[in-house]
């Protein structure tokens, strides 16, 4: 058994926010995949479904972002699972937009979601990191991760999201590099071989221009035709 955790913070009003990424993830998969309808548990809410063999339960925390470890904590004890058996889906300041990596282990980097599941079960658990890029300020961070995506991002993040549904299965049998490769394909799909195609025609060679060295053909007149010729 597998644990998915979208973090997000709950709430229409947080619904589009790039801080809520996580919680797109874990929607999308439920959808895609038929999981159960959400119910509410360890304070959050839970959908339980099937990708292939294993069962996975996906989990929103709905104690706000930097509480979030509450709820993980709870679930986890609660299936008898380890954190080897977490994967935390979250946006990801330090990646360009439509990025995606996953790692286990190592710090929060300041994530208050991150930090508190840290504090709750460890660091020792999988995440998803989802990027959303920088503001470029550090003061300006709060702002940019509440504020929703703009118009501009709806594209590559569609993308993210079909690609993490896509390669969940892949994710939660614990190959990574299947999932990575399913988002790949939806972010940067393969282009057509152009097998079909046809070659454009060569354009005609120019003509070759006279060098202005080039010696003048040799007169092979007599000299009554050049004469001739001269008052012709």
């Amino acid at each position: 058994m597998k644990l998915f955790v979208g973090l997000g913070n709950p709430g229409a009003k947080y619904a589009g926010n790039r801080h809520n990424i996580g919680f797109m993830a874990v929607e999308h998969i439920a959808e895609d995949h038929g999981f159960a309808p959400w119910r509410g548990k360890f304070q959050g809410s839970v959908s339980e479904g099937k990708l292939n063999a294993e069962k996975v339960i996906l989990l929103r925390p709905e104690t706000f972002m930097n509480l979030s470890g509450q709820s993980v904590g709870e679930a986890m004890r609660f299936y008898k699972l380890t954190p080897d058996d977490v994967y935390v889906f979250h946006d990801e300041l330090d990646l360009a937009p439509g990025k995606c990596r996953v790692k286990t282990g190592g710090g929060h980097a300041g994530h208050n979601g991150l930090r508190s599941i840290h504090a709750h079960i460890g660091a020792e658990y999988h995440r998803v990191r989802m990027g959303i890029g920088h503001p470029g300020n550090k003061n300006a961070v709060a702002g940019y991760v509440l504020r929703d995506f703009a118009k501009s991002e709806q594209d590559w993040l569609d993308d993210v999201l079909r690609g993490c549904s896509d390669g969940a299965a892949d994710l939660a049998a614990g190959d990574s590099g299947k999932f990575m490769n399913a988002i790949g394909r939806r972010v940067n799909p393969p282009r057509s071989s152009g097998g079909n195609e046809v070659p454009p025609k060569k354009a005609p060679p120019e003509p070759r221009p006279i060098a202005k060295n080039e010696p003048a053909a040799e007169d092979t007149r007599s000299p009554l035709q050049k004469l001739m010729d001269k008052f012709s």
